[in-house]
């Protein structure tokens, strides 16, 4: 049909106001979702659920209100596409691809899973306090069986996973998985064994101390600061969980958790945060109040996360720059290791339980134990209730062990209380995208680990924010990463980075 100019004006005025309000409804929800896992007084948090739910339930009608579907037929109109510019034309592939999915699923019914899932949260918090799966499996239930529900409303060519893998990273497929996945654990297990068999393995009992927890904040927020991000337009706090949200560019918060007996996870879980908030800090601020403001994929998002915390935290370099100060903060805890010792230690690698704590090569074999457990619930193949056992039968085939008791097993992980199935493959996907950009990062900056050593962080920032962070939503991930590096993504710089970096840490 022939659109006028006045027709296309008129739609791109409505939909730049209904971007805004949507926006701001979500800016709120992300405070209230903050709080909720941060300092909420437990007694309030039900209610504030249903807060929550009213407010999501506003974004969802507003999203696919009749002026919402009648300004995207509009605007996705050829002639009206050659009219648009770049910016408006990113906004209407984003809000027409929610709309298409969003729109098959009732209001009503989207708003009691919104509510479900703010709920679900704290019973999880309850059940891996008490390290008990019984206390959330009927809750898991009623998720999983809405999110079939919502496969169903979607649709699917071939897998019904599919359909929850393209909400975090548009045209990700099974198909494409199974193959990334099973060359990704083959390369695996091969250079695990051969890192099993060498003789020169590094010291871990340096990290079985005491570490004071205020010692461990105080160490975290320097870290933070020489890393670029901006403590005026965030802050650290602590939950149970490290996440980051971004508010919006200027208040984009994150959180660590601190254990007494290993200061690694606090130090490198808020190095991994901050790649997070570096990159929501670094969106074009033109962006601001719009459906561009955030990462263009849970998987780039990751690629930043994965890329400071091991790619920049655990390099030698980085150590160079910060073993010093780390023996201020805890004077008694490293004065008769090395700093070869110390950097041999945090990169070594061991099976462990918990993904989160997971060494930088095992950590893909926890995402595709939790990979092949959401495929078996959404194709029907595992039921719920056999979660814990399944989850220990898959720990023990891809890495040895098995979990002691369902808080360092199948409860380990707050991706389900949300409703985040289709997430985990992100991770591993970031680390892909993150060895990519290595290898490009370093071919145009020579210097680059020169840099680290020297604690000169802000070209690298700058770097990532020029040719990553300031885009926001405006690529789509397979544009982005072909317009950084030059190329599709391509698996072979991951495992290049592996091989080159164990075979020093281990002397293979």
């Amino acid at each position: 049909m022939s659109v006028s100019q006045r027709a296309v004006q008129n739609a791109k005025e409505t939909l730049e106001q209904l971007d805004q309000k949507i926006s701001h409804f979500e800016e709120l929800i992300s405070l209230a979702n903050w709080d909720l896992q941060t300092g909420a007084p437990k007694k309030g948090r039900a209610l504030r659920s249903k807060a929550v739910g009213t407010l999501s339930s506003e974004v969802f009608q507003l999203s696919l209100s009749k002026e919402m579907g009648e300004c995207l037929d509009t605007l996705s109109q050829p002639e009206a596409q050659a009219q648009l510019d770049m910016v408006t034309r990113a906004k209407v592939r984003e809000y027409k691809r929610n709309y298409d999915r969003s729109r098959k699923i009732p209001p009503e019914e989207y708003k009691e899973y919104v509510v479900l899932t703010s709920q679900a949260q704290d019973i999880w918090v309850e059940a891996r306090q008490k390290k008990d799966f019984s206390l959330f499996r009927d809750t898991l239930k009623k998720i999983v069986d809405f999110k079939k529900k919502f496969i169903d409303y979607y649709g699917f060519e071939e897998h019904p996973y599919d359909a929850l893998l393209d909400e975090y990273e548009p045209g990700l497929t099974v198909k494409t998985l199974d193959q990334l996945f099973g060359d990704l654990r083959a390369k695996t297990t091969e250079l695990l064994a051969r890192i099993q068999d060498s003789a020169n393995k590094p010291r871990t009992d340096i990290f079985q101390q005491s570490f004071d927890i205020k010692q461990q904040e105080a160490f975290s927020r320097f870290v933070l600061s020489k890393l670029g991000y901006d403590l005026d337009a965030g802050r650290l706090d602590v939950s149970a969980h490290p996440f980051a949200v971004g508010i919006n560019t200027k208040d984009v918060r994150i959180t660590t958790r601190y254990m007494e007996n290993d200061m690694r996870s606090a130090i490198f879980g808020t190095i991994h945060e901050c790649g997070h908030a570096l990159y929501e800090q670094g969106v074009n601020p033109k962006f601001e109040g719009t459906v561009l403001r955030g990462g263009t994929s849970m998987g780039i998002h990751e690629s930043q996360s994965r890329f400071l915390e091991n790619m920049v935290g655990r390099s030698f370099e980085f150590w160079t720059y910060f073993y010093e100060d780390l023996k201020r903060f805890f004077p008694d805890q490293f004065n008769d290791v090395s700093i070869e010792e110390f950097c041999r230690a945090i990169n070594t690698v061991e099976p462990s339980l918990i993904r989160v704590e997971a060494d930088e090569l095992t950590y893909n074999l926890h995402i595709m134990i939790r990979y092949e457990i959401e495929k078996g619930l959404m194709s029907g193949e595992l039921e719920v209730d056999d979660l814990p056992s399944i989850w220990n039968q898959k720990m023990e085939e891809y890495l040895g062990l098995t979990p002691p008791d369902d808080a360092q097993g199948v409860l380990q992980d707050i991706h389900c209380s949300f409703g985040g199935f289709g997430y985990f493959p992100s991770y591993s996907l970031g680390n892909l995208y993150a060895a990519q950009i290595l290898y490009t990062i370093r071919k145009e900056m020579p210097d680059f680990y020169d840099k680290i050593r020297n604690g000169d962080f802000l070209p690298i920032r700058e770097w990532l924010r020029e040719n990553i962070h300031q885009y926001g939503k405006l690529y789509t991930p397979q544009e982005l990463i072909k317009k950084v590096t030059g190329e599709d993504l391509n698996a072979k710089y991951l495992i290049d980075y592996f091989e080159e970096k164990y075979s020093k840490v281990y002397q293979l």
